[in-house]
């Protein structure tokens, strides 16, 4: 073999691969770490004792009640069983491992579309890392349908067919956490009446700059956004020029009826309560539309949003449902 020959000239440089201690920095620095966690101390999720000591150890309820289950969860799709110390929501209950450290790689354990867990047939999809909050934030019982219902040990409640529903527990209802289904525009019993319902996923605030992280999360200030997840108004005013939550005077609107047709549920006996210590269902078997009625409206109410979410379809909600209850008459 002969000797070597002349180098020849340096091929073109390629480009710079990502500075891994640069992205670290952009959030794991100490004064975006104290600044988070001062926000995350304002939230509900950082507090957490009664969430957590109401359902947190049980099995069928902690995936969303602890901190502990919910990372069960995430990672490995379900859970072992009941736990003896629950604990609230930490930084690394909703945070995980990096995959691909790019500055917007938030090492989130979950973040694709959710199979809604009141119908395995429906997705929820909050558009990209807002499909975090869709896991919990989402109705765990489908409305009421006129079909057979029976007890834990099989016996037959309510027969299929007979225009009838049992309400069986003092907590019936959608769950507490209904927001997904309300922005999605899925979930609730969908009386007919004057106003159309709209399209599935067609609401204005179901989209990347206006979804749960857009509202909620927007740079921290005045008390809102960021990890406090206080809803912000800045965020507001990215699309809507508002001095407060109540645009156009929508959520006045929307606690009004809210309040006209509890009323009509007392009065058909459907609820119970007062302002002081609350209100809940009565237990008992009723008319398909009034028990659809009280799963709208506990639903709207338990959302909390006063319609902001879902502004049409929380519209549309209200103002079938109270026709209906207006046409209804009791059985003598």
């Amino acid at each position: 073999m002969g000797p070597a020959g002349a180098d020849g000239e340096d091929g073109q440089d390629g480009m710079n691969g990502v500075d891994g201690n640069v992205s670290c920095l952009a959030c794991h620095n100490s004064d975006n770490i104290e600044s988070i966690q001062g926000q995350f101390a304002m939230s509900g999720h950082y507090a957490g004792e009664a969430a957590v000591a109401y359902a947190g150890a049980q099995a069928r309820c902690a995936p969303c009640h602890s901190h502990e289950q919910f990372v069960q969860y995430a990672e490995l799709g379900g859970v072992a069983g009941d736990i003896s110390s629950p604990s609230a929501w930490k930084c690394n209950t909703c945070h995980g491992l990096h995959e691909t450290f790019e500055t917007t790689d938030y090492a989130l354990r979950l973040n694709e579309p959710v199979v809604a867990q009141f119908d395995k047939s429906t997705v929820l999809d909050m558009k990209g890392n807002s499909n975090l909050c869709a896991n919990c934030h989402q109705t765990r019982t489908p409305s009421p349908v006129d079909e057979e219902q029976k007890a834990r040990d099989g016996s037959v409640i309510d027969e299929a067919g007979n225009g009838m529903f049992a309400i069986t527990s003092t907590h019936y209802g959608p769950h507490h956490g209904p927001q997904s289904n309300l922005l999605a525009g899925v979930g609730f019993a969908e009386i007919q009446g004057s106003v159309s319902y709209p399209s599935a996923g067609n609401s204005v605030h179901l989209k990347e700059e206006a979804s749960c992280t857009g509202c909620h999360m927007g740079e921290f200030s005045n008390g809102g956004g960021g990890h406090s997840w206080h809803p912000s108004l800045d965020a507001c005013n990215t699309c809507h020029e508002t001095a407060d939550f109540n645009y156009r005077g929508r959520q006045t609107d929307v606690a009004t009826k809210l309040t006209q047709l509890r009323e009509k549920l007392i009065e058909f006996g459907v609820v119970e309560g007062n302002e002081e210590e609350g209100f809940e269902p009565v237990v008992g078997t009723f008319p398909m539309v009034l028990a659809q009625a009280y799963f709208n409206w506990i639903g709207l109410v338990e959302d909390r949003s006063l319609g902001v979410h879902n502004p049409h379809y929380t519209n549309a909600l209200l103002i079938n449902t109270l026709e209906a209850l207006d046409a209804y008459q009791p059985a003598n």
